[in-house]
């Protein structure tokens, strides 16, 4: 019988639990031990009576089932003794004994792994700002950690996508399953990008106390967790909590002082997290640990910065002398109603109506839309990355999509 039959035999026992099955594999080292065992060495276990029970039951059915739907779905598995299994979670004191992995593998102790958490009923301001982060760290060259439920973790989710980045959702429930129904896109976008992962095999429906449980894996990968809106008594800050005690960089966005999803992440900022306004602030933290990874956030000396900035100049006077005025730019993607929102903020969407059919200056675009500076240069850097925008000639831009009205 092959290996993994033995450990998915040890984690499907009703009545053990995870930390019962870490305490069968500090007794018996492996779960091929625990299952030849003799009936009367489960007495020396620390268990109750009915997870010793539970070990008696040698049926192997189930983790046959496992198995073959692991190999169905294209679903890796790892245990806690692989040699690949993540460091960082390994170290926490209750490390999940097997993963269920579908996507790209990763080698998380290689990776500038930050972890985005929040409230499900967010607010536009904890959607906007988890999808800027999500995206501004992926862009930077980070591994965005998260779930993949509604509200801020959904947004954080999208942002890294957008970002170009890898990213990894944590699941409380089996990675075939998506949960709401509604994100079956998301979950399929993410496979493609990035990784699926749980605790939980296959076919496993989303429950209430598998979250609280999935909670320590986000951060147990993370070498950071941030937490963008949230209440102060909340699922998120059990997370936060589960990072303090797992020695991990906490972050958090501060948020309006009469806002109840402000609560927490004002009290974390109070009790010492890093305030953090932009992907940038976190990654800023790594850069000497990860130069490679985060290359591309990292800040320039002062002769690379000149060096870029007379290259930009020299390509800017070639375009200014080769390309066509805005009006014979001969077509721009069309977006429509259905798809903005999906891929553009509130104040992208707002610039770019402004640039329809002109070319503006960010002085121009602050007193067109009313956003301030500091955003509306925030939302052009973002607005070029994803190719819907072009700096043009006097440091005017213009857009390069059409927007369904």
């Amino acid at each position: 019988m092959s290996a993994l039959r033995y450990w998915i035999w040890l984690t499907t026992r009703h009545d053990l639990g995870p930390a019962g099955v870490l305490g069968v594999l500090e007794h018996f080292i492996t779960p091929e031990r625990a299952y030849y065992a003799d009936p009367e060495e489960y007495d020396f276990l620390p268990l109750p009576a009915a997870a010793k029970r539970s070990l008696l039951d040698k049926g192997t059915d189930r983790a046959e089932e496992i198995l073959a739907d692991c190999e169905r779905l294209g679903v890796r598995i790892m245990t806690l003794q692989d040699a690949d299994y993540p460091g960082r979670l390994r170290q926490i004191a209750d490390p999940p004994v097997i993963l269920y992995i579908r996507g790209r593998s990763f080698h998380f102790d290689e990776e500038a792994a930050i972890g985005v958490v929040g409230a499900r009923e967010a607010t536009a301001y904890g959607t906007l700002y988890a999808e800027r982060f999500g995206m501004e760290l992926a862009a930077g060259g980070a591994l965005v950690v998260s779930g993949i439920a509604e509200g801020i973790d959904c947004h954080a989710v999208k942002g890294a996508l957008k970002g170009g980045g890898p990213v990894v959702s944590v699941l409380a429930g089996g990675v075939d399953v998506p949960f709401p129904r509604e994100h079956r896109y998301l979950y399929e976008d993410v496979a493609a990008a990035g990784s699926l992962i749980s605790e939980h095999p296959p076919g496993t429906p989303h429950k209430g106390s598998h979250f609280s449980q999935r909670n320590r894996i986000i951060s147990g990968l993370s070498l950071g967790v941030l937490a963008v809106e949230c209440r102060k008594k909340s699922g998120t800050m059990l997370t936060m909590n589960h990072a303090m005690e797992q020695d991990r960089d906490i972050f958090a966005v501060p948020g309006p002082l009469d806002a109840p999803l402000s609560e927490g992440t004002n009290y974390l900022i109070q009790q010492g997290a890093k305030l953090v306004t932009c992907g940038g602030d976190i990654l800023s933290e790594y850069w000497a640990r990860f130069p490679r990874r985060l290359a591309a956030s990292a800040p320039l000396t002062p002769e690379a910065a000149q060096a870029r900035l007379d290259s930009l100049a020299q390509d800017r006077e070639e375009k200014r002398r080769t390309e066509p005025a805005l009006e014979e730019v001969p077509s721009r993607e069309f977006i429509p109603r259905s798809g903005q929102r999906e891929r553009f903020t509130d104040d992208e969407l707002s610039l770019l109506n402004a640039l329809e059919d002109r070319t503006l200056s960010p002085d121009q675009l602050v007193e067109l839309t009313q956003i301030p500076a500091k955003r509306v240069l925030s939302a052009l850097t973002m607005l070029q990355i994803q190719g819907a925008l072009e700096e043009r000639p006097g440091r005017r831009y213009a857009s390069l999509v059409r927007l369904e009205e």
